[in-house]
This record gives structure tokens, sequence and C-alpha cells, in this order.
């Protein structure tokens, strides 16, 4: 089975080198994202002996005739960033296949690992599904679902998805390589979008309850920018919290009302969550918390 396979990132690296060592399947190449290219996915190519090609508009003409001289049987996208239109679909006899870290149909979209966590979520998805005109709407091949418990976070999730998308995407490989999918068409009802976060998402709101804090703290820790607020003015990072039983009682949300040799605790919405580890910069630092007791975090008149 002849596969050209479309990729960027930690993901693609251990799929690649997987899918490289089946004995029905001949990848033809490997195409690079335009504006950044993978070094390691190319070193990783070079090694197997694969080209790599790098192309501004993979749905251009000259690009497709190409696709067509490879004869595909499949074409595959791990992270690849650009929109795979219909008339290079058809350049594969067996279809164009993604693999995608979200329990589709109610993670499509971006950044989902992050949104999981934000969600409260107590798993998220690894889906391998055919592309469409839609965007992760393609009918369904495989799916598995990883748990997610309380010490997880952003990181720890990403660990978690670069480790599996590979075992799910050989999965469907085969699958397809011996004629045997049962394709599941997405219930576009129930289904959800989520799109990249931006600029300014990542400020805490302090009238929100403390599981909800605790829940986006989680999901903004590097490789992410990190949860913000400011005091006194100036930016902190919270990159790490946790959740407390207090006696629930009316304060102004956003005052610390305790501290002690771990951190300060701050009075949120429903009750009380401890802050034990910030810095002043996103690439700064980290360091516990030593804020005075009626001192208020804000969300707003940050420094510029």
């Amino acid at each position: 089975m002849n596969v050209l396979f479309y990729g960027d990132g930690p993901w693609a690296h251990l799929s690649l080198k997987k899918l490289s060592s089946l004995q029905n399947v001949l990848i033809k190449g490997v195409v690079l994202r335009h504006e950044t290219q993978d070094p390691e996915l190319k070193k990783i190519a070079d090694s197997i002996g694969l080209s790599t090609h790098v192309e501004k508009n993979v749905n251009s003409k000259g690009f497709i005739e190409f696709s067509k001289s490879l004869k595909l049987d499949l074409s595959i996208s791990m992270s690849f960033n650009q929109i795979i239109k219909k008339e290079l679909r058809g350049t594969n006899k067996l279809g164009f296949i993604n693999c995608h870290a979200g329990k589709l149909p109610y993670y499509r979209g971006r950044n989902i690992l992050n949104w999981v966590l934000i969600n409260d979520e107590k798993e998220f998805g690894v889906t391998v599904h055919y592309i469409d005109d839609g965007i992760d709407t393609g009918d369904i091949i495989c799916q598995e679902a990883v748990p997610i418990v309380d010490e997880d976070n952003y990181s720890t999730l990403l660990d978690k998805a670069i480790a599996k998308c590979p075992d799910v995407l050989l999965d469907a490989v085969n699958r397809i390589a011996n004629n045997n999918v049962n394709p599941i068409r997405q219930n576009h009802l129930s289904g959800s979008y989520f799109s990249y976060r931006r600029e300014g998402d990542e400020i805490i709101d302090w009238n929100w309850n403390s599981r909800r804090i605790f829940n986006f703290i989680r999901a903004l820790v590097k490789p992410s920018p990190g949860a913000q607020t400011s005091l006194g003015g100036k930016r902190i990072y919270i990159w790490e919290s946790e959740e407390t039983s207090f006696k629930n009682y009316i304060s102004t949300c956003g005052e610390i009302i305790k501290r002690d040799e771990d951190g300060v605790y701050v009075k949120t919405g429903d009750n009380v969550i401890k802050i034990t580890k910030v810095s002043y910069e996103t690439k700064g630092e980290y360091f516990i918390p030593k804020f005075r007791t009626g001192e208020r975090f804000s969300s707003a008149n940050f420094i510029k």
C-alpha cells in the first residue's frame, strides 16, 4: 500500500517510525509544514531514507499532479496545518485520513487537550477519521479513550496523546489495508467545535468556582503560556494550585485570605483555592508565592 505522510510535531515522530515498520506499507514521502518545518521529523525521514517535501499550497495544481504521480493508496495527516480539499483527497484510492487528539464528534477543532481539562473531562479521545469537506467531521475509522486524573495537566496529557496517537493510527492503517473498516458516521447534531486559544484567554476570573480555576490553571501549564492574573498591576503567571475545603463565606473574590510556607489561599466564587507555584514571567523562575494576606489578585490592569 503506497502512503504519503503529512505531519508535524512529536506525535508525528513516533507515528512515522512505527508506520515505516509495517510490511504492507510503502511510504512514498513525507510532507512538512510550509511555515514551520519540523527538523526532527525531517531527520527521522532522512534516517529511514524517505524524501521530504515542502509545499505552500498542497491543493495547487502542481502538487496534485505530484500526488497523482505517486500512485497513492492512502495519505495520512498527523498535525498537518493545511485544509485538504476534495481534488487532493481524490488522488488516493483508499482515502485521506487524519489522526486527531480529540474524542469526535464532541471535541473537533484546535487546542483540544487544553479544552478537555478546562471542561473537567474524565477522559480524552484519540480518533482516526477520513477527511471530508468539514473540519474533523469525516467518518470515524477507530477511536480510543484515555483517562484523565486530577494529577494530570496539559503537559502530561500531551505525553499521553503522543504515546497513544501512533497506536491508534496503525490500527486504522491496518484496517484499511485489510479492507476491514466499518466507518462510523459522526452525529453532527451532537458535535462540538473548539477554536484555538488566543491571547487574553489565559486570564483567571476569580469569580469562577474553585474547581473551574483549578482546571484552568492545569490546562495552561507549559508548553502553554500559563494562567494569568495581576497583583498591584503586575502580571503573575500561576503554574500550580490545590483544591481546598474551607467554610464557605462571603468575601471578595481574588483576595488572599491566608498564607503558609507552601503558598497562598485565595477566595473564589464558591470557596478557596491554594496557589503554590507562580512566576513573574512566562519563562521566568518559579517560586512559592508569599504575598501578603489582604492583597487582591485582579483580572485586569496588567502592566504592558
